[in-house]
């Protein structure tokens, strides 16, 4: 155990982050699990890739409370976070010096079927075929599906665009979207989707935070979109 937290404090060194007093304040605050061993930050050093990062740890929240409460206390302890799903990306993204938050074993339910408006709410853990599966009893799928898809999870999915072989039909994975609830690293929840140019207005004229953000993006929209 001696090797292992000296080893984590020495991998933690170049982050400049109290990588042990992170642990646990975390364990003190979430209800989820808290994974800073040896064994755990090996597993999740690799994807779907070849390529290798070891994290500072692991945690798999059991709800919003709990990922809301680790993004915090990853800003006060100024570690950077990294979302996982099915860990299958093929160029490095499920892989960082991060803490790395695993949404696949606790938030990986499907929440609602709405087949009249033919919309599904999800955790971001669910597996691609298991929303398939469960929307086939309406006569409706999810239509992106990358090769990955008996393993891949929604939040990944939204995280790469996923496309798969039926994408030219289907559309890609953000083709797919009607709302996300996003929290950012500063602790900012925001409801988004879909806007008109009226809502778009109103939305970049709010105060505070969400207000800056919205103008950024209309921004970056104004200078590279078509």
């Amino acid at each position: 155990m001696t090797d292992n937290f000296s080893e984590l404090a020495q991998a933690a060194k170049s982050a400049h982050v109290d990588a042990l007093g992170l642990a646990a304040a975390l364990r003190r605050h979430i209800r989820g699990e808290v994974r800073f061993d040896k064994g755990t930050r090996a597993l999740y050093a690799t994807d779907g890739s070849n390529y290798r990062q070891v994290p500072m740890g692991v945690v798999v929240p059991r709800d919003v409370e709990d990922v809301v409460s680790t993004v915090a206390l990853s800003r006060e302890f100024g570690a950077p976070i990294l979302c996982r799903g099915g860990g299958t990306s093929l160029a490095g993204q499920c892989c960082n010096v991060a803490v790395v938050l695993d949404f696949s074993k606790y938030m990986a339910r499907i929440l609602e079927i709405d087949p009249i408006n033919r919309t599904v709410r999800v955790q971001p853990g669910v597996i691609l075929d298991h929303l398939r599966n469960a929307a086939e009893k309406y006569h409706l799928t999810f239509g992106p599906d990358p090769a990955t898809h008996d393993r891949c999870t929604i939040g990944g999915m939204v995280g790469n665009n996923s496309c798969g072989v039926h994408s030219v039909m289907a559309g890609k994975t953000d083709d797919n979207i009607e709302k996300l609830d996003v929290l950012t690293y500063d602790g900012v929840r925001l409801q988004v989707k879909a806007t008109s140019n009226e809502q778009l207005e109103r939305l970049t004229n709010e105060p505070g935070r969400s207000g800056e953000i919205y103008r950024k993006l209309r921004s970056l929209a104004t200078k590279y979109g078509d």
